[in-house]
């Protein structure tokens, strides 16, 4: 026992044989092993690392496992199948088309890897399909490309996805693009290109603040991308303009405040979630001004961009009052006050929307007499008188049909507005003529009497008024 303690004469022999075999073992073990084509199972662990790498989509992991179980055994066949596959599905097309061909050089015939290839030609040639598409504007299509083909076979492809995203913006397909980035950024949360793309996706859903923040964030990454940089600023100048228009609304400085709202909307025609605003903006500052026209035409665009806005509706059906399109008016009015039956204010401007419609269709007395609404009574018979000679069918022999109709039309104009009390009754808007004021039409007031066939019309000691006529008047018949 205490020899084989190492306490007898022969320990030094059987040291120096133990370390012998100790470290012959350790040495040469993985030169047995190599030369066996098994080189310590490493190989073997490698491929199968590299299959739970793809597990967890770690591609870069299983890509290295992969190189290095190609350094041992450049012989692995199967090796150069999953490389390629794994390149494929990065959309590293090169690379895994060398990679498939290298594997059929192995083991030519084989049909999954032949089918495999062919993927990879079609996910290529669609891959720059979509980007020629994209580049001409035919964005659906190019859209299609990248879903149907380039995706399906490249699933990991982040150039696809990229395209994808940007094919998503342009389609204003704004919710679908941010859901889109949140997947590759998932995957690289400093992805520049994700990060400026979503951040616009957000900004033309009009939700500034967050846009801002990651345009902020890609721009702490990488303070000169020009992209970004446009971006950011180009909408903190876009906010800047729009806080001035409406603080000079507030103040009162309202041509100030149009200019403001144009240049504005010239920032980005494109914006149409924050340019409804703007228009809005502008359309009711519009209205304050009187610029009826104008207003419209603000208003109209705001109608466009969406048609279930009440407020857009009832300032355009103001703008059409001072355009005098009163008809155009009351629909806009009345179709406002359906949608909100119970605000007081849109019925309050529907009345005065229908009592102006109800005015422009009677007749106007001051137009016909040529004289303004604030004139005098002395200057209404002045005017009476001159057009009543003039329009007189006895001077108008040979117009004698318009010259009565015009005369009549005459004479009630100065049956009303040479009456005091029928002339307020007519500035209040009251119709004069449910009061047997004709003009002209049937029945009513007739100058010229009733019958069409024989009658005297007389100016007796001159017209109403005085001051006009001879002796016995005009006569006709």
């Amino acid at each position: 026992m205490d020899f084989w303690l190492g306490r007898g004469p022969f320990f030094p022999l059987f040291s120096f044989f133990f370390n012998f075999f100790f470290i012959s073992q350790v040495l040469l073990q993985p030169l047995i092993s190599a030369q066996d084509g098994k080189p310590g199972g490493d190989v073997a662990n490698l491929f199968k690392r590299s299959s739970e790498n793809l597990q967890f989509k770690q591609y870069d992991e299983a890509l290295n496992n992969l190189n290095a179980a190609l350094e041992v055994d450049p012989t692995l066949s199967e090796a150069y199948q999953r490389r390629a596959s794994v390149l494929r599905q990065l959309c590293r097309y090169e690379e895994s088309e060398k990679n498939y061909k290298k594997f059929l050089e192995l083991k030519p015939g084989v049909s999954s890897a032949e089918k495999e290839l062919s993927q990879l030609l079609q996910a290529q040639s669609a891959l720059e399909s979509a980007h020629n598409l994209f580049d001409s504007g035919d964005f659906s299509k190019a859209l299609e490309f990248v879903e149907k083909v380039v995706l399906v076979f490249s699933p990991a492809c982040s150039k696809a996805k990229l395209l994808k995203v940007k094919l998503l913006l342009a389609l204003k397909d704004y919710s679908g693009a941010i859901s889109e980035t949140g997947y590759v950024l998932k995957e690289d949360e400093n992805n520049l290109d994700a990060l400026l793309v979503r951040g616009r996706a957000y900004y033309y859903l009009a939700d500034h603040d967050v846009a801002i923040r990651h345009y902020q964030k890609g721009l702490r990454l990488d303070p000169e991308h020009t992209e970004l940089k446009k971006a950011y600023f180009g909408l903190k100048n876009l906010l800047k303009k729009t806080k001035s228009a409406e603080d000079n609304v507030e103040k009162g400085k309202l041509r100030v405040a149009v200019e403001d709202f144009r240049a504005a909307l010239a920032l980005d025609p494109n914006h149409i979630a924050h340019n409804v605003h703007l228009h809005l903006g502008l359309c009711k500052v519009l209205v304050k001004l009187g610029r009826g026209k104008d207003a419209l035409n603000s208003c109209t665009e705001v109608l466009n961009i969406d048609e279930e806005l009440i407020e857009a509706l009832v300032q355009r059906g103001e703008a059409k009052l001072l355009t005098e399109d009163w008809e155009g008016a009351v629909e806009d009015l009345k179709e406002a006050a359906q949608k909100s039956p119970q605000d007081m204010s849109i019925r309050e401007a529907l009345m005065k929307a229908e009592k102006a419609l109800k005015m422009s269709k009677r007749k106007d007395w001051y137009k016909i007499l040529g004289v303004s609404n604030t004139a005098s009574i002395s200057e209404i018979k002045r005017a009476y008188k001159k057009l009543a000679l003039q329009w007189h069918p006895d001077k108008n022999v040979d117009n004698r049909e318009e010259a009565e109709a015009k005369f009549r039309e005459i004479a009630a104009a100065y049956e009303v507005l040479g009456d005091e009390e029928k002339r307020v009754r007519f500035d209040r808007g009251e119709d004069i003529e449910d009061m047997g004021m004709g003009g002209g039409g049937g029945g009513g007031f007739n100058p010229f009497g009733a019958g069409g066939q024989q009658y005297t019309f007389h100016f007796e000691g001159g017209f109403p008024g005085g001051g006009f006529g001879g002796p016995g008047g005009f006569h006709f018949g």
